[in-house]
């Protein structure tokens, strides 16, 4: 296994966002199992983006429900346990399967306020290889407008290096 350094990250975030992925992917080689795959991008992204990422980490598909996300890994406060698909940011990107960036999460229709200190937020689909939706990876930030479309593309590449085996 190898070891995740995360040390003298590049100050831009594309450049950090490109050394971050190479770490997870090099952690994660070779290990089938989808929670430890998610816990470990969950927390090397905590780490790798603190404080900007006030909440970091993944609601899974309910394999019993499957229209109901569960909160699976992740740092920060207390999230939600479950949140219906259609429901909330993370709900709604469960529904459509894009990633949604939530620059004022008070002006999102239907935001879940899990944490009332979260002030913006991504939320980015994970599939699996079939191409059904797995999980999402939410993240949170206690700053309005602290994600835009460079969050969007290192994310979605983070995301689509988590592919599930089933």
């Amino acid at each position: 296994m190898a070891e995740a350094v995360l040390q003298d990250l590049p100050a831009d975030k594309a450049g950090r966002y490109a050394v971050v992925r190479r770490e997870i992917a090099a952690v994660i080689a070779g290990e089938p199992d989808r929670t430890a795959r998610y816990a470990t991008a969950a927390s090397m992204l905590a780490h790798a983006f603190a404080p900007r990422f006030f909440w970091c980490g993944f609601y899974v598909v309910d394999t019993a429900k499957p229209r109901e996300l569960v909160v699976g890994p992740y740092q920060g406060t207390l999230g939600c346990l479950r949140i219906p698909f259609g429901k909330g940011v993370c709900g709604a990107v469960a529904a459509r399967g894009e990633t949604l960036v939530v620059p004022d999460v008070d002006a999102f229709p239907g935001h879940i306020a899990c944490d009332s200190r979260s002030k913006s937020e991504i939320v980015t689909p994970v599939f699996d290889r079939s191409g059904a939706l797995a999980a999402v990876l939410d993240v949170d930030s206690i700053d309005l407008a602290a994600f835009d479309d460079v969050d969007r593309a290192g994310l979605e590449a983070i995301c689509a290096d988590l592919l599930t085996v089933a």
